[in-house]
């Protein structure tokens, strides 16, 4: 019976390609619209650590007091830690994991002669960023707890490093020279280049076009004074000049996360935290009280504001322009079905019931609807591709067409169809069939 219908929705819409024509037009532009925009929000609203994320989070300070909060009633302390601060969270450990980092872009000596230097990015961490993030190795692993306290020399490269220093062989033991010095690589990263970047939205601000290239120990970074290139925010100008003088200061500048595996563990720590403002209160460190918080890695992605508005504006924007391409295509469908009111009263007069009008006319609107999502698929490739002339690179880079977004492109364009061809269909449904008889 499927069959039939089809063939009578065929000869319907070849008798009139005008219309058809622009009925599948309309369907096409407004969903390729909403399906374009939707794969830009997607890639940036997505969990970047979905099995690990409810357990990852970041602490935050309040250590300039009033006079350094933000003036929009939120009372907010600083997204960041200073370096007093985060070395006290890493010294008491009460994290089952946990890592202060600040960004660098030491230079990087190849060892092969006539081999300009190379400037790379790359983050001072802790050894336990790496379990903490389960961060993938293609060779190696990261350094251990004991490279952290003896300050060792080592590094973890990225692949991309790798390939430029060693043609990207096992280069584990191998040698490295960064700003001057030699490190032992003891681990190559695998394909892993997180966006939005989580573990430091301060300083990336969330999305970042580039690879992080090499990843240094933090205490042995800050020993050897390699600077922060990151973002530095103070309320008071640092007593001191250069690298000291930013950590001796109360500037913030350095992200923190801890894992924190259950209920019981971030109450723990949230407790910490208010003990230990409130200890620097009662040192005369602090003369306010206690402001801090705790927020698990989607709730400080939120509160940092990481998926850019502009992008949701656009997809609202988009799935109007959709829900205006419907309302004309309930238009047209109203327009075309009941100009066959004749047909209609024929095949009622001859016994047809409702239910066949209602199959018949649905299975035609969902014809427009293919047709119209085959043109959205196209239309839709055109815009993702087109999305960096009105989109940052490092975010028009995310958006990507692949097999889930065609799927549900042609799922929306025929249900979106057929839900606007039910009015049209019911009011072709209560057509008289003496009415039409009398008046042909």
């Amino acid at each position: 019976m499927f069959s039939y219908y089809l063939e009578l929705a065929l000869r319907s819409l070849k008798r009139s390609p005008g219309l058809t024509a622009l009925m599948v037009l309309a369907i096409g532009f407004g969903v390729a619209a909403s399906m374009t925009s939707w794969s830009v929000f997607r890639a940036v609203s997505g969990d970047p650590i979905p099995w690990k994320s409810s357990k990852l989070f970041v602490p935050q300070i309040d250590a300039w007091g009033p006079s350094g909060r933000s003036n929009d009633g939120r009372n907010e302390p600083s997204d960041a830690l200073n370096y007093t601060d985060a070395m006290a969270l890493m010294r008491d450990r009460r994290a089952k994991l946990q890592s202060a980092m600040y960004q660098i872009s030491p230079s990087v000596v190849p060892a092969q002669a006539g081999k300009h230097p190379l400037n790379v990015s790359g983050h001072a961490v802790y050894s336990e960023f790496f379990p903490m993030l389960d961060v993938p190795f293609r060779y190696g692993s990261g350094w251990s707890a004991d490279d952290d306290a003896q300050r060792a020399a080592v590094a973890v490269i990225s692949t991309k490093l790798n390939e430029k220093l060693f043609g990207g062989g096992n280069s584990v033991g191998k040698t490295v020279n960064i700003e001057g010095s030699d490190y032992r690589v003891v681990g190559v990263l695998g394909d892993w280049n997180p966006q939005p970047r989580f573990y430091d939205v301060v300083n990336t601000g969330g999305f970042s076009e580039g690879v992080e290239d090499v990843f240094l120990p933090f205490e042995r970074a800050i020993a050897s004074g390699i600077p922060n290139d990151g973002n530095t925010n103070c309320n008071e100008t640092p007593k001191e000049s250069g690298f000291v003088g930013l950590q001796h200061s109360s500037c913030v500048w350095i992200a923190y996360m801890a894992l924190l595996e259950d209920a019981a563990a971030v109450t723990a720590y949230r407790q910490y935290l208010d003990g230990y403002a409130s200890d620097q209160q009662k040192a005369g460190r602090f003369n306010w009280a206690p402001n801090n918080r705790l927020r698990d890695l989607p709730a400080f992605l939120d509160h940092e504001e990481v998926v850019p508005s502009d992008t949701k504006v656009s997809l609202l924007v988009a799935l109007g322009l959709l829900m205006v391409c419907l309302v004309n295509t309930v238009g047209l469908l109203l327009a075309k079905f009941l100009r066959r009111s004749s047909e209609i009263g024929v095949r009622r007069a001859l016994g047809a019931p409702r239910k066949a009008i209602y199959l018949q006319f649905l299975t035609e609107a969902g014809m427009v609807g293919l047709a119209g999502g085959v043109m959205g698929l196209l239309l839709t490739g055109v815009g993702v591709a087109s999305v960096g002339l009105v989109l940052p690179k490092s975010i028009s880079d995310l958006a990507r067409l692949d097999l889930s977004l065609l799927v549900i492109t042609l799922l929306v364009a025929v249900l979106a169809t057929v839900l606007a061809g039910i009015y049209p269909t019911f009011r072709a449904s209560r057509v008289q069939p003496a009415w039409q008889l009398k008046s042909n």
